[in-house]
This record gives structure tokens, C-alpha cells and sequence, in this order.
């Protein structure tokens, strides 16, 4: 089996700030699929998107309470091409109401740099350069 796709959910309080600030951070929104209760953030052409869901309109999928406060339900990573280009998302995420999640971190063969959305959610930017992996 091959997955072709993959949708990630997440709850937020309001789906226009929302989809504004993933915009500024340069990502497209896929319009057909979204409204006022979702907007589908496009990760990747054709294949990985993230659904930000009203609180209201996420609960209608579980039974499961939305967490609410400081809870860490998940953490998503998403690989970029550079090192800039982490920084240049992070550092635009904070310009828009984001916070910072830890330092960056670097490794050597890979760059981490992360940021809470204005929603609570963690996400952690990387650059890999598989060919730099320590072998021991």
C-alpha cells in the first residue's frame, strides 16, 4: 500500500487569522476544499495538507474534547530545501504572532528551528542533508 496523500486536522479559534498567517509564511491555500468553518493549507503540491478546523467544526469529528490551555497534543515537522528557508518560515511566523518553541538546534547534517502557531500548535522546520549523516 502507497498512501498518495495525507491530511492532517487541527483545531483552531479562528479560521481567517488563520489562514492569513499561513499565507505570510508562504504557503497556499486550497480554496475548493475550504470556508468559513476550514481552510486546507497546501504543505506540498498534491499531496500533504494541513485542515485548520473551527473548534466547533473539529468536535463534530471526535468525541474527544478539543485540549485546551498549554496541552501538547502533536508536534509536525516539515522539511525545507535550506537552512535559510527554516529560519526565513520561523522568523516570519514570529513576525505574525507565533512564538518560539525552543532555539534552533544544529546538528551538523541537519537544522532545526521551531515555532508555536498563534493556535498553540508546534511546529519544528528542518533542513537535512541525508548525505551528511554521521555513519558512527
Amino acid at each position: 500500500m502507497k498512501i498518495n496523500q495525507i491530511y492532517v486536522n487541527l483545531p483552531v479559534k479562528d479560521v481567517q487569522k488563520t489562514k492569513e498567517f499561513w499565507t505570510k509564511l508562504g504557503f497556499s491555500i486550497n480554496e475548493q476544499i475550504s470556508d468559513e468553518r476550514a481552510t486546507c493549507v497546501i504543505m506540498k503540491d498534491d499531496s500533504i495538507y494541513v485542515m485548520f478546523l473551527t473548534e466547533e467544526h473539529f468536535q463534530t469529528f471526535s468525541e474527544r474534547p478539543v485540549p485546551k490551555g498549554d496541552t501538547t497534543q502533536v508536534l509536525v515537522a516539515i522539511a525545507l530545501n535550506s537552512r535559510e528557508e527554516v529560519d526565513q518560515v520561523v522568523n516570519t511566523a514570529l513576525e505574525n504572532g507565533a512564538s518560539q518553541h525552543e532555539e534552533p538546534q544544529d546538528e551538523g547534517w541537519m537544522y532545526q528551528n521551531s515555532f508555536w502557531d498563534p493556535d498553540g500548535h508546534g511546529w519544528n522546520v528542518i533542513f537535512a542533508d541525508l548525505s551528511q549523516f554521521p555513519t558512527e
